[in-house]
């Protein structure tokens, strides 16, 4: 099977529709999704939209939890926080409640799907783990494979239990090591921030066990231009240059 997996789409409509129409004509079977559709973009309910109408699983990402939960706006910084506020003003009764029936983390193809880290975290990075703790994932994580989001940042960690090797991931294909394990950051669809500005997603084949990083090309203008008329933080646009 070769399934595609994205992740922090950041209500970037442009991006996420263009990064789709690849996954469309690239023979995927089946999409799943590690959470933040919104927040820092202008269109979070037309992407959360699509994410419903296609059916696309996916897991809860610290965007979704600081809408659903305003008691967890403290942890974000005061530009994530503004573009929060502004964001649930953007979505409709029935996003919101979506988006509070989205689960931590989700087991599918014997893979683990999640959107900070291992085992259910929605708000660790995967740069914030000590090697004690990525030791002791290589010895209780009970899937082989860990696809993550939340850093904006492509890159895996080959697990072992004597060390645990990270790197960082570019455009093309990459074999997986049968007698190792990986958690792999597939970095974002709408806001990249690897310098490289546009849209990423990764296509993960469970029989060639090999994992593709996909580079797509979106019309950032356009959303810069939604950015600046909605009033969200101007910031927000900057990145996406």
């Amino acid at each position: 099977m070769r399934l595609a997996i994205i992740s922090d789409i950041h209500g970037n409509l442009e991006a996420f529709t263009e990064v789709l129409r690849d996954i469309d004509a690239s023979g995927i079977d089946e999409i799943f999704c590690l959470g933040d559709n919104v927040g820092y973009g202008p269109d979070p309910e037309h992407v959360v939209g699509i994410m419903r109408e296609r059916a696309i699983p996916c897991v809860m990402g610290n965007h979704e939890l600081g809408i659903v939960d305003p008691l967890s706006l403290d942890w974000f910084n005061p530009v994530a926080r503004r573009s929060l506020v502004l964001t649930g003003r953007l979505i409709s009764a029935e996003t919101l409640e979506y988006m509070r029936g989205l689960n931590t983390f989700m087991v599918k193809e014997g893979c683990l799907f999640v959107h900070g880290a291992p085992p259910a975290s929605i708000s660790t990075y995967l740069f914030e783990l000590t090697h004690s703790q990525l030791f002791q994932l290589a010895r209780t994580m009970q899937q082989d494979l860990c696809f993550v989001g939340h850093t904006h940042d492509l890159g895996y960690i080959r697990l072992d239990e004597e060390e645990s090797s990270p790197m960082v991931l570019s455009e093309g294909i990459f074999p997986l090591a049968a007698d190792c394990k990986y958690i792999v950051n597939v970095g974002s669809v709408g806001q990249p921030r690897d310098g490289d500005n546009r849209a990423k997603y990764v296509v993960w084949d469970t029989t060639a066990g090999t994992i593709e990083v996909k580079f797509v090309r979106y019309d950032i203008a356009t959303t810069v231009e939604k950015i600046l008329r909605l009033g969200l933080p101007s910031v927000n646009a900057r990145r996406l240059w």
